[in-house]
């Protein structure tokens, strides 16, 4: 991201605007998704990559919020290919609705992803769960909070591997499902267990709570990880990118994964 100059606004004030845009969009998908199932519902990447008249209808209505209160910064958000650039030095990356498929079927884990970035990276974000009534947010450099009280540094509680949840989720394209679903089969004997839920900012400031041990997804896209990715960073786990996918995890653990996911990409690549 190329901007002309850094913007002087304080972290804890972008934080607000983001809250106050994830509860505003959260209200409404709420609404909607008591209402019961979304009448209208197309295709984006592939017939498995839904887009709803609420992932819409709440990315309109973060993005009327952002244009009030930030009408300087740019924008990167999922639906409708909305980027736009600004002049502030500062870009608002959301997900309007993270767990499509999960909020189509009635399924009860879904949330609003919304963070902002400057040239150093994501500055402040929020993962908020409506449902739940739990909003995670985080600012570069503090601790990170769930509904207000700080989260625990996890980075250096590591269990074994065989002690391990591991929260993960799957591409939307059909080679990299396949790809990915041997990797699981080949983690799962090795661990606790294996979860997959279906919302990636969720199962991150999860994963920073300690709902389970590690994360790790390929192909995720900005809007997916920005703000949950600064939650796990804040409470001290070790992020980086293995294979086309995101690891999160306590630093001894993460090493161990690194070492199956590679080892498995390899075996791939040698049958393909």
């Amino acid at each position: 991201m190329s901007r002309p100059m850094s913007d002087e606004t304080g972290s804890a004030e972008l934080l607000a605007i983001a809250e106050e845009a994830a509860r505003a969009a959260g209200s409404l998908l709420r609404e909607r998704f008591e209402a019961g199932r979304e009448a209208h519902v197309r295709s984006k990447s592939s017939p498995t990559d839904p887009v709803s008249e609420a992932d819409l209808a709440s990315q309109r209505a973060i993005r009327e919020l952002l244009a009030r209160r930030r009408p300087q910064d740019g924008l990167l958000a999922e639906e409708e290919g909305a980027q736009e650039a600004g002049s502030s030095g500062l870009e608002w990356v959301v997900d309007p609705l993270d767990g499509t498929v999960n909020y189509l079927y009635g399924i009860p884990q879904w949330c609003v992803s919304i963070a902002v970035r400057d040239e150093l990276g994501t500055r402040a974000g929020v993962v908020h769960d409506p449902l739940a009534d739990e909003t995670f947010t985080a600012v570069r450099g503090e601790l990170p909070r769930r509904n207000g009280s700080p989260l625990e540094r996890r980075g250096e509680h590591s269990p074994p591997l065989e002690q391990a949840l591991l929260a993960t989720g799957f591409s939307y394209d059909a080679a990299l499902r396949a790809k990915h679903g041997a990797l699981i089969a080949e983690l799962l004997p090795l661990m606790r267990d294996i979860r997959r839920f279906g919302a990636a900012a969720l199962d991150l400031a999860w994963t920073a709570m300690g709902r389970y041990d590690a994360f790790y997804e390929r192909a995720l896209k900005p809007w997916d990880s920005a703000a949950g990715l600064l939650v796990c960073e804040s409470a001290g786990l070790h992020c980086e990118q293995v294979d086309g996918g995101l690891l999160v995890a306590p630093r001894a653990l993460a090493a161990r994964l690194r070492e199956l996911i590679e080892a498995s990409a390899a075996a791939c690549d040698d049958r393909a």
